[in-house]
């Protein structure tokens, strides 16, 4: 075998160990949809996901639609006013019977960090952080 083969031969089992998932585990990628909708606020207390909030919590209420079986309860969204680029993260602990499909519900403490509870309805685009999410 020549020198050339060799250390192509080298190069290449290096190239592979450095693709190779860590203990045997791949990365799982989620396309992010963003949603555009209505948001209005909500007094919150026992939700649909079984948590009970205070207003000053920055909780979510999501359409019936999305909701489903619930398996969105406690994962993060970014929610940003349209119309003036405020945003923030609040925590999905509820549901929105009322709700059409890309419409949310926040608490006071989060509708009021987009803009002014007098507003009473905001558009709104929002997406769902991924499951393993911390607030920065």
């Amino acid at each position: 075998m020549s020198a050339l083969t060799l250390f192509i031969f080298a190069l290449a089992l290096v190239c592979m160990a450095f693709a190779s998932p860590i203990n045997g585990t791949t990365a799982t990628l989620e396309k992010r949809v963003t949603h555009t909708g209505r948001g209005t606020w909500f007094n919150v207390g026992l939700g649909a996901c079984g948590k009970t909030n205070v207003d000053s919590d920055k909780i979510v209420a999501i359409s019936s639609n999305i909701y489903g079986s619930g398996g969105n309860c406690e994962q993060y969204m970014h929610i940003t006013n349209t119309a003036n680029g405020k945003s923030a993260w609040g925590k999905v602990r509820d549901e929105c019977p009322g709700c059409g499909s890309s419409d949310i519900d926040m608490s006071p403490s989060l509708f009021q960090a987009l803009g002014s509870l007098d507003t009473g309805v905001l558009k709104v685009s929002w997406h769902f952080e991924n499951k393993n999410f911390v607030l920065p």
